[in-house]
């Protein structure tokens, strides 16, 4: 399926660096703190035209505009804002080494991440990683999970997968059989198998690969993996197969996943809509009413989320 990525934040233009500079330092500055001018300044921009804005304010102010923010805002409407103020490999980063830190490990996080990047944006995160907490990503990530979940994890951060659109239709006829093979077609799985062709191969590849097998076995490669797997093994390969199949799907999925039933999961809503804001989250909004029947922004008006916080979100979704 062709897939089309629509952000919803594009570049400012025209861009006045020197204009929004002082409206953020005006917005905080004296008595009481202007949140809609942050607002409406820091979600129309991109990130890049915010650090153009972060290093302006500290020449012009001698100030650090992100400590200024974090002493005005509280709460999950000042965690937004870092948010789309940190490069997004940095805060990428961030988000994995969170999922990671203390006692137990959120997997699903890791999934997120690391399951739906191409090869080369795999490369930038574990520069960054290192470069960051001068510890491999790998090496920690190998300290916190266990068995072929951690070994699909290590081969996909060691940057082993195929360019982006590298195909062969002759390899995926047997990579498809392969798959065949090493689940359905024995008592037992083999996940090395599935880990290797999952991990080595392009979504290109992929996607011929998974029309192979239905071809081959007469099921869909989510029937095989639901039938062969479960626990983090199982979520990781749905992960990779969605993201194959439609990467708008999966994040949808995401979202509604985080505002269903009671409470919401803060994080994750906070980091799918400021990292795909300038990737994909226009398409992410339209697959979301297909497959849920109602808006993603009225999905998140509904959620409970509140004040500055729902405003900031709901911004960076481009409106009603």
């Amino acid at each position: 399926m062709d897939y089309t990525p629509v952000p919803t934040v594009v570049p400012s233009t025209p861009f006045d660096v020197s204009a929004d500079s002082q409206a953020l330092r005006g917005a905080m500055k004296g008595f009481g703190t202007d949140e809609q001018e942050i607002i409406d300044i820091l979600t129309a921009r991109t990130n890049s035209q915010r650090q153009q804005i972060r290093q302006r304010y500290e020449a012009e102010f001698e100030r650090n505009l992100i400590d200024d923010l974090k002493s005005e805002l509280g709460g999950k409407f000042e965690d937004v804002i870092v948010a789309l103020m940190t490069p997004p490999v940095e805060y990428l980063c961030e988000q994995l080494r969170a999922a990671m830190d203390g006692v137990g490990t959120n997997e699903s996080t890791l999934v997120e991440i690391l399951c739906t990047k191409s090869n080369e944006e795999m490369h930038e995160i574990v520069a960054a990683y290192e470069d960051k907490y001068d510890r491999p990503l790998a090496e920690q990530m190998c300290s916190e999970t266990s068995g072929y979940f951690r070994r699909l994890l290590t081969l996909i951060i060691t940057g082993v997968r195929d360019p982006i659109g590298v195909v062969d239709a002759d390899k995926a006829k047997n990579l498809a059989s392969e798959l065949y093979e090493a689940g359905e077609a024995k008592f037992g799985t083999d996940e090395e198998v599935f880990n290797r062709i999952m991990a080595h191969s392009s979504f290109a590849q992929l996607r011929l690969i998974f029309e192979e097998y239905k071809e081959l076995s007469g099921q869909t490669i989510e029937q095989a993996i639901k039938h062969e797997m479960d626990g983090e093994m199982h979520e990781a390969m749905m992960a990779i197969v969605e993201c194959v199949q439609s990467p708008a799907a999966f994040f949808a999925n995401r979202l509604y996943n985080a505002m269903d039933g009671m409470g919401t999961d803060d994080e994750t809503l906070m980091r799918i809509i400021v990292c795909r804001s300038e990737i994909d989250l226009g398409t992410i909004k339209d697959e979301f009413e297909r497959i849920y029947n109602r808006t993603l922004f009225s999905a998140v008006t509904d959620s409970e989320t509140s004040g500055d916080y729902k405003r900031v979100l709901t911004a960076l979704l481009g409106g009603a």
